[in-house]
């Protein structure tokens, strides 16, 4: 009986040294991207993907071609 109870308690030991070990592997997780949404369509896409005009974001350069949705 005391073996098994050795046994368990080193293998919980040694899944928590892998499951530590692993976290630690995975270094810092990069900050999400800031997300837009276009002038014209309303897409939402990240602001490195939009395309700028005049202050105004659009998700393609038709739509900044196109500028701003009327209403």
């Amino acid at each position: 009986m005391g073996r098994l109870i050795l046994f368990a308690l080193a293998v919980l030991v040694l899944v928590w040294l892998v499951r530590r070990a692993l976290r630690a592997r995975g270094g810092p997780m990069p900050p999400p991207a800031e997300l837009v949404h276009c002038a014209h369509c309303g897409v939402l896409l990240p602001r490195a993907e939009a395309r700028g005009d005049g202050g105004v974001l659009y998700c393609s350069e038709e739509h900044a071609r196109l500028g701003p949705r009327r209403p």
